[in-house]
């Protein structure tokens, strides 16, 4: 065989190759972190964030970066995502323990099923559900991490009480001792080994889920004093009274009475960058691995969080700081990535998203679109506000310039996000507004479905939504 003949050769099986890889479904990688809020570096959401892996991941694929989540609570967030339906369709408002998950399965497709039921092989590991939900229904190997007693750094950090949940502080132990060591440990694995048909893969990573532990190192790396976010002393008086029954007064006066709030969130963005070092792990995994030129990666954080802005600490509130989140696509196939889409999407997209790139039709009560088409062209639009739900009646609806609160008694908040991003100033009562206002309102839901009853927590959002019923 001559060279010249043997180079159309190798060019036509590269050409086929191609095209198997663009008609074959797409493996997905799908990364779940807990409680990260904008705090990364392609977000610029605090200067001495160091999150490399997953900024890199934003310099390769479609980077969201008004992403919002849709409910700010660990447990809402996720059924809403899984589930595909909107806490307003579902009234799954508040939190909930193991003991509804049948009655969930019963009712919707979760989106590990879906594609279970489908042809894809589904692996599991961490936190994906509210909790480490192994049902065969949806995987074909879950994973479960091994606790070890955690090991601390000797007058180091700050513990709140005797409760280890409220602990900031450096730990000695192994790293292979650590939850999301191992749970990375495991996508690295099945990364390696071989699969006969396309995979999900979903990586559950906690961290920087309280309590604020992480190895020394990534507290080491990081400036003794850490620059606090910006906040006014009077941002409180223009708020309604419900937005600021949402507020942990207690926990924020605890925190200033001690000078505490330097170490917390010192702790914090160590335990972003331990996440993000385990992210990294998996992503370096994937590129070494014969599967990287057919998975699409998909990276969420379930809610935002507060750390001493609006008065409040941890999520629980319909402002940006709880709501909004990091998200990231990455499809290898797409040819105009990276790239950066600027309007304001809802994680509730990501059901559709991923049924549209696997070929799978979703259920018909799925809520949301598809984001495809924006990865292929970020000039195309949604062309709906961004809502966020945290107890039924109370919504938060974004678009690019503007950000509108609704609670269940029809008090309102709008911030003018290019002027005043760290709405400080509500503009909800100002005559000049009232055109936002009416734009805002005509995209509240039309009707609300009641609370799912066998809620656990005893916040006051739920105590409202059951005297309003």
């Amino acid at each position: 065989m001559t060279a010249k003949r043997l180079f159309f050769v190798l060019l036509f099986c590269l050409f086929i190759s191609h095209v198997i890889s663009q008609n074959n479904p797409p493996n997905i990688l799908f990364i779940a972190i807990d409680d990260m809020n904008d705090w990364t570096g392609y977000l610029g959401g605090h200067p001495e964030a160091q999150t490399p892996n997953i900024d890199r991941l934003a310099n390769k694929g479609t980077a969201f970066t008004r992403a919002y989540t849709a409910a700010p609570g660990c447990s809402p967030s996720r059924n809403a995502l899984l589930y595909g339906v909107e806490p307003f369709h579902s009234g799954l408002y508040p939190f909930y323990e193991h003991d509804i998950h049948e009655q969930l399965m019963s009712k919707y497709t979760s989106l590990p099923r879906l594609l279970k039921t489908n042809g894809y092989t589904t692996l599991g590991a961490g936190k994906i559900h509210h909790g480490n939900l192994e049902d065969p229904r949806e995987w074909d190997t879950f994973f479960k991490a091994s606790k070890y007693k955690k090991q601390f750094v000797t007058n180091a950090g700050f513990q709140r009480g005797s409760s280890s949940k409220y602990s900031y502080r450096p730990t000695t132990h192994a790293d292979n001792e650590h939850v999301d060591y191992q749970v990375a440990s495991f996508g690295i694995e099945q990364l390696k080994a071989v699969h006969d048909k396309p995979f999900f893969l979903a990586v559950g990573i906690v961290k920087p889920h309280l309590p604020f532990d992480a190895p020394q190192r990534f507290f080491d790396q990081l400036p003794e004093n850490i620059t606090p976010p910006q906040m006014i002393p009077n941002d409180m008086e223009d708020i309604p009274g419900v937005g600021k029954a949402l507020c942990k007064r207690k926990e924020v006066n605890f925190y200033n009475e001690n000078n505490a709030w330097n170490a917390i969130r010192r702790a914090y963005l160590a335990c972003i960058s331990w996440a993000d070092y385990n992210i990294g792990r998996v992503l370096d995994a994937l590129e070494e691995s014969p599967y990287a030129n057919n998975t699409i990666i998909v990276l969420w954080s379930d809610h935002g969080f507060h750390l001493g802005e609006k008065q409040t600490f941890k999520k629980f509130t319909l402002w940006e700081e709880a709501a909004r989140v990091p998200f990231i696509i990455y499809d290898p196939r797409v040819k105009n990535s990276p790239q950066t889409c600027e309007q304001p999407v809802s994680l509730i997209n990501i059901y559709k998203t991923i049924s549209d790139y696997s070929g799978i039709k979703p259920p018909s009560y799925v809520d949301g679109v598809s984001l495809k088409p924006i990865i292929s062209n970020t000039k195309n639009n949604i062309n709906t506000p961004a809502i966020t739900t945290w107890g039924r009646g109370n919504y938060g609806l974004r678009t690019k310039q503007y950000h509108y609160i609704r609670y269940f008694n029809g008090a309102e908040e709008l911030y003018h996000h290019e002027d005043d991003p760290n709405e400080w100033y509500n503009l909800a009562k100002i005559p000049t507004h009232q055109k936002e206002l009416i734009y805002f309102r005509s995209f509240l839901p039309n009707k609300e479905a009641p609370m799912v009853a066998e809620y656990t927590t005893k916040w006051s959002i739920e105590g409202a939504d059951k005297k309003r019923r």
